[in-house]
């Protein structure tokens, strides 16, 4: 699963980043990094773009970004 397919307020564990080499290093330093635990906090009435909690902080990305970073899901 991508974390743009994730539901409102379920929890999942990054598995990878992927894209572009720059964009891959804009998410990795916004701390999109694999074995961190995400959830979606909020969506966008359009569905775009969303936001995240991760590592105690609210951040927003567009879905396409979003689509980038795979995930595994927490049990």
């Amino acid at each position: 699963m991508n974390l743009d397919k994730l539901p409102i307020g379920r929890f999942a564990v990054i598995r990878s980043v992927n894209g572009n080499s720059t964009l891959r290093l804009r998410l990795l330093d916004m701390g999109l990094i694999p074995g961190t635990k995400v959830s979606v906090h909020k969506v966008a009435p359009m569905g775009d773009p969303i936001e995240i909690s991760v590592r105690g902080y609210e951040l927003t990305i567009r879905k396409d970004d979003a689509a980038l970073i795979e995930l595994n899901e927490e049990a």
